[in-house]
Parts: C-alpha cells; structure tokens; sequence
C-alpha cells in the first residue's frame, strides 16, 4: 500500500510552508513517528514524522515552498524492512558526516581554468555593467562558460589582490527568518517608533540573588532566579500603571488589554523566537523562571510551536547576554512597546551626595508614538527603574522569602 504524506497546517493562519532539511534519503526504509524532515513556516520550524513505516519515497526538494495539505513523500507500506537495519536517523546523520569532509573538494574546480571563458550574452551585459573582465571570473557552465548568476554574483576589484581568500557564499534565507524581516521593515514603515531610555542600579537585586539563589534553585528542582524574573514582574506593574503600552491599533481602533503576555525574546538555531509567557502579571517568580526555562528549552531544540509564540502584548529582548551596552530594539508588530535590557557595567554615581560604584544597566524602551504619548512612555519606564531599584518593597511586598516561595 502507498501512503500519500501531505503537509500538516502549523496554525490555522498558515498556508505554506518550506521543506527546509529532509532527515532522510530517498528509497531509505523509515519507522512510524520517525522525524523525516524539519519545515519551515513564517512563524517556527517543526519536525514532520512519518506516518507509517516503510520505504519512502521523496516529492519535493529542500528549499521547496508547499501549499499546506499537499504531498510531500509517498511510503510503501507494504515494504519489509531491511535485515539488520536500524533506525533510519542515524544512518542519515552518519551519511552527512561523510561527506562533510568532501566540502574542501571545490578548490580543484577553482582550479580548473580556460584560456578563453566564454560568457553567455545575458551574463556578458551584465559583466560590461559592472566593468569586469570574464577573465577575472571562473564560470560554473558547461566547459567553464560563465553563466548567468556567475556574472551576478561577481564582485569588482576593490585594490590590488593580496593573495588571501575572496570567496562567498549565496545562501537561502528560511522562511521563518525572512518573515522576521519581513515583519522588522513593516515596523519601522508603518510605526511611528520612537524610543527613551533611563538606566538602573542593580545593586538591589544583586543582592536578593546573592542571598537567595542557592536556596531558590534547590527549592524550585533547579530553576534559577535570574534576572528575566525581576524584570517580567517589573513590567507588568507597570503595565497596569500605564495600560497604554499594553494596547495595540487595530486600523482606528485600540485595543486595550487587562493582562499581560510578555514575550521573550531568545535565539534559537534557526533564529530570534519569541516565545509568549501568558498572563505573566498573575505568576510569581518561581513561575515566570519556570516558564521562560521551558519555553527557551523548547526553542533551543526546535520544538517551539507557533501558539507558543502568538498573543504577545508587551515583549522584552536582552541584548546584554550578547554585550549590547545600548540598543533601540525594534517593535514586535502589533504590539506597541518592547523592552530592551543590556549588558551590567559597574559605573561610579552619586548616591547621596558621594560617588559610589555600582553595578548599572542602561534600558530602552521602544514605542508606537501613535498610541502612546511621551508622558505615559517615560512614566512606564521610570515605573520599572523604580520597581527594580526597589524589589522588597514593590514587587515582593516587603516579604522577600514569601515571594520567592522559599
């Protein structure tokens, strides 16, 4: 029997999506449930199993966009299984290794030159245009004609050659990252984004980490308290001092929220996810660490799912971990506002008169100017500079151990 595998829908506003690797060949004998393929749509890359066990048979190549519901490979189900094969993954995976180290093998086509390249009339105009020589090129068509793309894909001279390597590479974008794209211009076009900025002593929270880290994680089966927690909770007071910033436009309309969402945004294998912490204003610490602990698993073993990464009402990036001092992070449409935390440098400032050193981290918050004034912009971040620089007393209710669940 012949089973017809067609294309699972991501999410219900999906109606592509990308073959981006298949995990397995063509006639390989492959297991019910074994991952076969990973895809590629606008919003997260998934893992297709296969359906039934047998040998299979490949209908579409990688880089092919799909329409959802089409078919993809066909398995022959009525195929015995090969004596003393195992799972198919391994073996695909060690066929790789094999041949990753042949990749060196294109310098003998780098060496292999004509005394007179050829270029077709179309990659001769195009050559003429960026006034290079055919001989300064090595042609990729048959007998070392210079093609088409070779010609596109040339590079002036900029100064004299120094001998060292000069080559590149033309890659692809998948579909999630030039949805990401996608979605980053049309913010910038179609926001009026501004951003204000203020910093923060981090001595405070330093110093609740410093005395209750260690009894937090052996409390909580090894989630730490980090400061993602601070900073959620941080927010979503504020958010519900300013709910401006936690509303959105809807062509004349805006829409107000009564809770907070918060995505997070973390970088994944194939990119930036931002993955959605629900109703973040209701959990507490060991709450809010759990759920961004899972939710980065999840998108470090490409396991994310696109209603992990839909609903968002407010997000916040940490440029810092990467030792961003400053940023004006890009909204995430159609939010309004994004936080953007950076990088802890101890820095000398006045503290009641006296020069101290601390340990200080610049912040930024990005907004639609649309919908938000100035005066709610400014009062919503001074709200989180307060509610950092203060913790005991506005976020954990002058109870640290209680708020910490410890």
């Amino acid at each position: 029997m012949i089973l017809e595998m067609k294309v699972p829908s991501p999410g219900e506003s999906i109606t592509e999506v990308e073959i981006a690797t298949w995990l397995v060949q063509d006639g390989d004998y492959v297991e019910k449930d074994q991952a076969i393929a990973e895809v590629d749509s606008d919003k997260a890359t998934l893992e297709l199993p296969a359906e039934a066990s047998g040998i299979i048979t490949l209908k579409a190549e990688e880089g092919d966009a799909v329409a959802v519901g089409a078919i993809v490979c066909l398995i022959d189900t009525s195929a015995a299984k090969p004596e003393g094969s195992t799972s198919e993954a391994p073996k695909t995976e060690a066929k790789v290794e094999e041949k990753k180290p042949e990749a060196p093998k294109a310098a003998p086509v780098a060496e292999k030159t004509y005394a007179s390249q050829t270029p077709s009339p179309a990659a001769r105009k195009i050559l003429d245009e960026k006034n290079i020589q055919p001989s300064d090129i090595i042609g990729t068509g048959k007998d070392g004609r210079i093609t088409k793309d070779d010609a596109l894909n040339a590079v002036p001279s900029m100064g004299t050659p120094t001998g060292g390597s000069r080559g590149s590479e033309r890659t692809k974008l998948s579909m999630l990252r030039r949805k990401v794209a996608e979605r980053l211009v049309a913010a910038k076009n179609e926001t009026a984004m501004l951003t204000t900025f203020n910093e923060v002593n981090m001595t405070p929270i330093n110093i609740i980490r410093n005395q209750y880290k260690d009894e937090f994680k052996a409390k909580h089966n090894g989630v730490g308290l980090g400061y993602m927690s601070f900073f959620t909770k941080a927010v979503t007071r504020a958010l519900q001092l300013y709910p401006d910033v936690n509303s959105m436009m809807d062509g004349d309309y805006k829409v107000a929220y009564d809770f907070a969402d918060i995505s997070i945004a973390v970088s994944g294998p194939k990119g930036l996810m931002v993955p959605v912490v629900r109703n973040a204003e209701n959990l507490t610490f060991r709450g809010v660490e759990a759920e961004i602990k899972r939710l980065a698993l999840r998108a470090r073993d490409g396991q994310i799912t696109v209603d992990d990464m839909t609903g968002g009402t407010f997000t916040i990036t940490n440029g810092g971990v990467f030792g961003s001092m400053l940023s004006t992070p890009i909204i995430n449409p159609p939010q309004s506002g994004i936080l953007g935390m950076h990088n802890i440098i101890e820095r000398p400032i006045a503290v009641n008169g006296k020069v101290e050193i601390h340990p200080m981290m610049y912040v930024a918050l990005s907004y639609d100017h649309r919908i938000i004034d100035g005066r709610e912009s400014v009062g919503f971040l001074v709200a989180v500079k307060e509610a950092l620089e203060n913790p005991v007393e506005l976020l954990m209710d002058n109870n640290p151990k209680k708020a910490l669940e410890l």
